[in-house]
């Protein structure tokens, strides 16, 4: 008998939930950086065997919205409980469990498989460790418990057998050979942003968003224009840089890494362009591919 779920990824931000699902999908689909709100919408990644299809969904860090574009990453991360059929909550060894009680009160009401995963364990020690379990115990008593560290693949292959054990009877929801729900130029404007992420400081990163224009794909080459998205002309200065210098040291990085996720070579065009309300704005969010309630 074929098997085949959903198992949704869900917690705060900066506990390693992207790191976990690249190790899980073993391909490069969810970008991970240290920076806090790294993965903005909900992303699939689709493992397939044989006798088997795992749908890994990540979904933004659970936080309180204070913008419509926070609001829209909470309802990706609550959306997650109602269509998993295995639901991965992941925290790490210095997480404040109490952080998001509301959202967590909700997943202790669930009546699927929850597997409460504490990562980073390599950044503690023994007793420690008990005393987070006992806590989480207390938590989300129905939840299994399972220690990782996610960086260092310890635990994975351990959490990938539970989870083909816990999948109901079923045919493939995708085609076999489907990696991701998302189209390419998703993963255009996911790879720049990450560069961003990496390459400027603070508040900036956050006021950013990236619009792929146009993907113009041949056998060997594809052709990107992206338009880079900031709420104020000083951000766009920034983010330009003197002489053009710092975009065009994103534009080359994003190149590099894009050139390695398509196998082709890539013709690079961005642009920075001022748009002081698209976090507040429903139509500009929409463009973006967030949910609007």
């Amino acid at each position: 008998m074929h098997k085949a779920g959903f198992v949704n990824i869900v917690g705060n931000p900066n506990v390693g939930k992207s790191t976990l699902m690249n190790q899980l999908v073993g391909e490069r689909i969810s970008i991970a950086t240290f920076k806090a709100q790294t993965t903005r919408h909900r992303i699939m990644g689709i493992v397939n065997t044989d006798e088997m299809q795992i749908v890994f969904s990540d979904t933004p860090g659970v936080l309180k919205p204070n913008y419509k574009l926070q609001e829209s990453m909470l309802a990706f991360s609550e959306s997650a409980l109602q269509d998993a059929d295995v639901l991965l909550y992941v925290t790490d060894v210095v997480e404040n469990p109490e952080k998001n009680r509301e959202f967590l009160d909700k997943v202790a009401k669930m009546t699927i498989p929850v597997i409460l995963l504490i990562n980073k364990i390599d950044e503690s020690d023994q007793q420690k460790l008990g005393d987070i379990v006992e806590k989480w115990h207390t938590l989300l008593p129905n939840a299994e418990i399972l220690p990782i560290s996610a960086k260092n693949k310890f635990g994975i292959d351990m959490l990938l057998q539970r989870i083909k054990e816990l999948l109901p009877d079923s045919p493939p929801y995708f085609d076999k050979e489907q990696l991701t729900d998302k189209p390419a130029r998703f993963f255009v404007n996911e790879i720049i942003r990450e560069k961003i992420l990496l390459y400027y400081d603070k508040e900036i990163p956050y006021s950013v968003e990236v619009h792929c224009e146009s993907f113009k794909e041949t056998d060997k080459r594809i052709d990107i224009r992206a338009v880079i998205y900031v709420e104020r002309e000083s951000q766009k200065g920034i983010i330009i840089g003197h002489q053009g210098v710092a975009l065009k040291k994103v534009s080359t990085e994003a190149r590099k890494t894009l050139e390695k996720f398509f196998d082709k070579h890539i013709f690079l065009e961005t642009y920075v362009k001022v748009d002081k309300d698209w976090r507040q704005n429903a139509k500009e969010l929409e463009k973006f591919g967030y949910e609007q309630n």
